[in-house]
């Protein structure tokens, strides 16, 4: 028996609750404590052989428990201290006692009493047969047997031994016999020569040699045939076996690195070097070691390394690679100096790169058959992931190898050395995927583009859009969204990163071309209107507003239309019109651009107000204040910066986090994404939201006291007024900001004028462009707040162009403004922004623009939370009502601007609507559809039919996984059905369309009709393959792939090679090796809609949750592993947002979606076993 057992707690109270219900004897029973000796009533359960006792019956969770396994349970007599003759000691003299015994050393008895006796010899009874006490004394009898019989083995050993000692002498003697009779025989031969050759041996003789011979070998064969099936059939063999596995396994993977690393060190480093010792380098030495750094070193480590593991394996079945671990382990540091300069050398790249003669040079290198088309950043990713790769090999290692194991202490402290140096790195990768994206896409166009070679770019979203062809004096062209060929003349490519937009098209060959005109966008030139309007012929329109009312196009395209009005200064101004597949995601890229747009303009405002007020410039300001770079106790900073030139953070406390969040002079879209697709990991949608609402009633504390004090550096006597008085307006949300001011009849209509400011001090920067990010037509009349309800349809959060217009352009504004003081401090402000600042209007301009920005960060979250993330909100209705009771507060603030103020009638709109424009199909409403009149069966159906419905119904399911189910690993617990059904769901929903696959093929009882079926099933994955749906051609090359199918060769033979050659194509595209490297390369050329393999994702989601924990041991966040969660998540839900033009055929669905069709997996095999029995050995 074991002394010790690995005690869970979760089995343990699943136990606990059993007993409660199940148990063999429940009831309360008086239990003497050891260390007080006093009697306290518990309430015991019996269950098996454990035994439970809880404080009461009612209790939940057990006080303790007991095993009982070999214990011993008897009467014993009431204690003596019991006898005397109080009322109390004679009641304690009825009390029934027992005690039971425990085999194990040290372990104290366990005293009990009831009150009836008939239940103390229940007890008793029910205690003795779980100790199992009569199983261990038939386990003593059959001892006795078992070494009475191991005495008789050992007996008949000895007679066996003496036996054979016999028969030993007794050959010596017979073969001492022939040697004579041999001697003989010579004599008389020599004594007789006259007499003829006579045969040596009788043939009697050799048949009964031949037939000894044969039973010798019979019965050696058969013993040794027993022994070694005895030994294969043994759990120690199949643990060998499948540790083997591993370390082949192993060398084949380190034999491809080797050549990985092989072929970069031969096709790329040795041939830059010898290019820079040239008479016209194309790159200079230091850049080639800046991008290469020690890869040779790498290579020629692991070389050793290969060979060392060759060397095991042809010592096998002895297989000892500890040792091996061992010499590579110190070497394993160059490593860490590979990481850190990884992201160095991929900048280095991108710069050398913008040499044309360099570039030429390397696409030559990538030529190379031996690349197999692979770029130069590919091969010097692949050291990234080796440390983790080495990890997962031991950890499956050490699961099958043996505690008693010579090698097992050795590999145990191999994997502790690994991880703990993958730590280290792993920070580091995840901080170069940025730039390793941004040089994918610059390969993927023809033309290159030079804008994705610097590095501060950050890749936001990507997907496909249609461009409306024509904008004509500011009139869109009559078309209709319908029309096949803008559907393929218009389908636009389109890549958004935070400072540009790029429009593509693509070839065929899924290259990507860039439009000659409009191709890239700067976004700082772009204005984005998201609420578009027509106007009729007689109507003029700007490329901002619209000056009269029209029929808008909204009703034309679905509302599913947007545009970037363009504005570029050495160009004429154009308008790009462009059509979202779907209300989703046209709020999805609207969000996203206008953020972009704001953090642009955000940031260059509060450049200007900053170094206009305190002659200390923004990044000087930002470098003094340390908490934005420097490490604390509750954060920490990575080397790489964010799209707004600050450090990324890699830990960080939450309290750090949501001070990040609400900066308002800087807002990282990566950031924003990041923190909304990973926040419940850490904090909860409650602390946001109060966090927001905080930053807009007291924005000035959302500045640190350090930025606040630089701000204020030069107008110290008006600041200190303003201290003193106690009633200063910073303090307080009630400041009057100056009132929009909209276009009057006699306005320029050439262009809508922009806040500019050109004062001198600001002049070596250039004009700044403040126009809105997002403009909604109004009409021409002057508005007032008081007068007119707020304009609606635009979701535009800030728009200072219309607050702050010029004298010219408003006649009667010195009237109004001796009514309105609003008015009057608006001119003033304008008037000072011309010609620069007084001591006296500076604090009104800063108080001005830092509670715009502050309602402006507020919305611009909010926006992005409610428009990507509305799940959150239908799921927490709680959180739902005080974000509309936030943005009511917002709408009821006297001194809102018309552009905050439609921006949060929008987002009240879209978050008070109960569907937001979700009429996507969902796989219930296909199920509880009814019934086909007349049900189609496999022949009837055409291949297309099959892949359309089968690609259709993939994405259906796909889609209707919600973001939060990919956090935390749900789908590999114990309640995964609980915690991620969806996904659950989408596994099954791919386990059933495989069986079905499989199950029509062994439906037919003839050779040719199964033959025709697989070959129909392959032209219905490669439809799939073209439809951009590789979960579909996945299903049904796994179906194909089952033992039960493929083992048919029958079958297979009559299949033609066309069918197998396509098959193996298709086999290749969705193959796992290389980390499903082919599948990511067909995602990352495909436009979508698209339906991707999700176990793939759930691997890399996998990888990273086992890699590194949450949080480090100081109770930090761990946001570069959130960052790393958050680009896969943005990448699934790239192809969720993206829906399929397929109209549902419920014929062809229903047969997809019967069970009935589907044969378990046993009854497939019995089912191929019947139809082509087993060739005989």
């Amino acid at each position: 028996m074991q002394k010790s057992v690995r005690y869970n707690e979760g089995h343990a109270l699943y136990l606990a609750l059993l007993a409660r219900k199940e148990g063999t004897k429940r009831g309360y029973l008086g239990k003497k404590t050891a260390e007080t000796n006093r009697w306290h009533d518990k309430w015991f359960a019996l269950y098996q052989n454990v035994l439970f006792y809880f404080e009461g019956e009612q209790s939940a969770r057990p006080a303790g428990m007991y095993m009982l396994e070999g214990c011993n349970c008897e009467r014993v007599p009431a204690p003596k201290g019991c006898a005397a003759g109080s009322a109390k000691d004679a009641a304690l003299d009825k009390q029934h006692y027992f005690t039971v015994l425990f085999g194990h050393e040290g372990q104290k008895p366990l005293e009990l009493r009831c009150e009836d006796e008939v239940d103390g010899d229940e007890w008793v009874e029910a205690i003795h047969q779980a100790s199992y006490s009569d199983i261990l004394i038939e386990r003593e009898v059959l001892m006795q047997k078992y070494i009475h019989l191991v005495q008789i083995v050992e007996t008949e050993k000895v007679a066996a031994n003496q036996l054979r000692h016999q028969l030993e002498d007794q050959d010596t003697e017979i073969e001492r016999l022939k040697s004579e009779i041999v001697a003989l025989n010579k004599t008389k031969e020599k004594m007789r020569p006259y007499q003829g050759n006579q045969e040596d041996e009788d043939p009697d003789i050799k048949k009964i040699k031949k037939v000894q011979s044969f039973m010798r070998g019979w019965l050696c064969r058969r013993k040794w045939k027993t022994i070694v099936q005895d030994y294969i059939c043994s759990p120690h063999a199949e643990s060998m076996r499948k540790r083997n596995q591993i370390v082949f396994n192993m060398v084949e993977a380190e034999s491809e690195y080797v050549h990985q690393l092989y072929v970069l060190v031969n096709c790329f480093l040795r041939p830059l070097r010898m290019a820079a010792s040239s008479k016209k380098p194309p790159i200079s030495h230091d850049d080639v070691s800046s991008i290469f750094l020690n890869s040779e070193t790498i290579m020629f480590l692991h070389e050793i390394f290969h060979q060392g593991l060759k060397a095991r394996i042809a010592n096998w079945p002895t297989l000892i690679l500890a040792d091996l671990f061992d010499i590579l382990l110190p070497m394993l540091n160059i490593y860490q100096e590979f990481v850190r300069n990884h992201q160095y050398s991929l900048q280095v790249l991108a710069n050398c790169k913008q040499n044309r003669d360099f570039d030429k040079l390397l696409k030559q290198y990538e030529a190379n058959p031996a690349c197999e088309g692979r770029m130069l950043e590919t091969f010097l990713t692949y050291p990234m992931f080796q440390i983790p790769r080495y990890i997962i090999t031991l950890h499956e290692l050490l699961a099958h190898t043996p505690h008693e194991h010579v090698e097992r202490k050795s590999l145990e402290f191999a994997k502790s050395k690994l991880e703990e140096l993958s730590r280290v790195m792993h920070d580091e990768v995840s901080d170069t995927e940025n730039i390793r994206k941004n040089l994918a896409i610059e390969r993927t166009i023809v033309e290159g583009c030079d804008i994705l070679l610097d590095t501060s770019q950050t890749f936001i979203r990507q997907g496909s859009l249609i461009q409306v062809p024509s904008v004509e004096r500011g009139k869109l062209s009559k078309v209709r969204l319908g029309s096949l060929s803008l559907k393929k003349e218009g389908e636009r490519q389109c890549f958004l990163f935070t400072k540009h937009f790029l429009i593509c098209t693509r070839s065929s060959g899924g290259k990507l071309h860039l439009l000659k005109t409009g191709g890239v966008l700067s976004l700082i030139e772009c204005t984005l209107v998201e609420e578009t309007e027509a106007s009729d012929d007689d109507c003029k329109l700007n490329s901002a507003v619209s000056s009269c009312k029209a029929k808008g196009s909204g009703q034309v395209f679905g509302h599913l239309d947007f545009k970037l009005v363009v504005e570029p200064a050495d160009a004429p101004p154009f308008t790009v019109v462009l059509l979202a597949p779907s209300r989703q995601e046209k709020a999805a890229w609207t969000s996203d651009i206008s953020q972009c747009i704001d953090n642009i303009r955000c940031n260059g405002l509060m450049t200007i107000v900053f170094e206009e007020n305190s002659k200390v410039t923004v990044p000087h300001m930002i470098k003094s204040d340390a908490r934005l770079h420097r490490d604390d106790i509750d954060i920490c900073f990575s080397k790489t910066l964010n799209s707004c030139k600050v450090p990324q953070i890699r830990y960080a406390s939450v309290e750090r986090l949501l001070e990040r969040l609400t900066d308002l002079r800087f807002l990282s879209i990566d950031f924003l994404n990041t923190f909304l697709h990973t926040y419940r990991i850490f904090t909860t949608a409650a602390v946001v939201l109060e966090k927001l609402s905080d930053i807009y009633r007291r924005p000035f504390t959302s500045i640190p006291v350090r930025s606040l004090e630089l701000f204020f550096a030069t107008s110290q006597n008006n600041r200190g007024e303003y201290l003193t008085d106690g009633k200063s307006p910073h303090l307080c949300r009630k400041f009057s900001s100056p009132p929009p001011l909209s276009l009057s009849r006699t306005s320029s209509p050439a262009r809508t004028r922009k806040l500019s400011l050109t004062s001198s001090l600001n002049s070596r920067i250039g004009a700044l462009d403040l126009s809105a990010s997002s403009v909604a037509s109004s009409p021409t009349s002057n508005y007032s707040p008081a007068t007119s309800p707020p304009p609606t349809g635009s979701k535009a959060p800030l728009d200072l162009s219309r607050g702050l217009s010029s004298p010219e352009q408003s006649p009667g504004s010195a009237e109004d403004s001796l009514e309105n003081p609003r008015l009057d401090l608006c001119n003033k402000l304008r008037r000072s922004i011309r010609r620069g600042f007084n001591n006296s209007e500076r604090t009104c301009d800063k108080e001005f623009i830092i509670r715009r920005a502050a309602t402006n960060r507020v919305l611009n979250v909010l926006r992005h939370w409610v428009s990507k993330h509305s799940q959150d909100f239908e799921l927490n209705n709680e959180l739902k009502m005080n974000v509309l009771n936030l943005l009511e507060e917002v709408l009821r603030d006297p001194d809102l601007l018309p552009q905050e103020r439609k921006a949060t009638a929008n987002i009240l709109r879209t978050l008070s609507q109960d569907d937001q424009d979700d009429n996507h199909l969902k796989i219930e409403d296909i199920i509880q559809m009814p019934d086909c009149p007349k049900p189609e069966c496999f022949e009837t159906l055409s291949a297309m039919e099959l892949a359309e419905q089968i690609t259709l119904l993939d994405h259906v399911v796909f889609r209707s996984i919600p973001y939060e189910e990919f956090l935390g690993q749900g789908w590999m617990k114990v309640d995964k059905n609980e915690r991620t059904p969806y996904i659950m769901k989408t596994s099954q929903h791919f386990n059933d369309m495989s069986n079905l696959v499989a199950s029509q093929i062994m439906s037919y009882a003839d050779v040719p009709s199964r033959a025709s079926a697989i070959e129909k099933w392959v032209a219905v994955a490669d439809i799939c393959r073209c439809l951009h749906n590789y979960n579909g051609v996945l299903e049904i090359t796994s179906a194909l792939n089952r033992s039960a199918i493929y083992r048919l060769k029958k079958t297979w033979a009559k299949v033609s090679k066309q069918t197998k050659a396509l098959m193996d194509k298709l086999q290749k595209t969705v193959s796992s090796e290389g980390r499903f490297k082919n599948l990511r390369e067909m995602l990352k050329n495909c436009n979508p809609p698209a339906v991707p393999y999700l176990g793939m994702y759930l691997t890399d989601l996998a990888f990273i949750e086992e890699g590194t924990p949450n949080f480090t041991e100081e109770g930090l966040v761990n946001f570069s592993k959130m960052r790393m969660i958050s680009h896969i998540i943005r990448e699934i839900r790239q192809f969720q947002q993206t829906s399929y033009r397929i109209e549902l055929q419920q014929k062809v669905t229903h047969y997809l979606l019967d069970k009935t069709l589907i044969i378990d997996e046993d009854t497939l095999y019995e089912l191929s076993l019947k139809i082509e029995p087993r060739l005989p050995a």
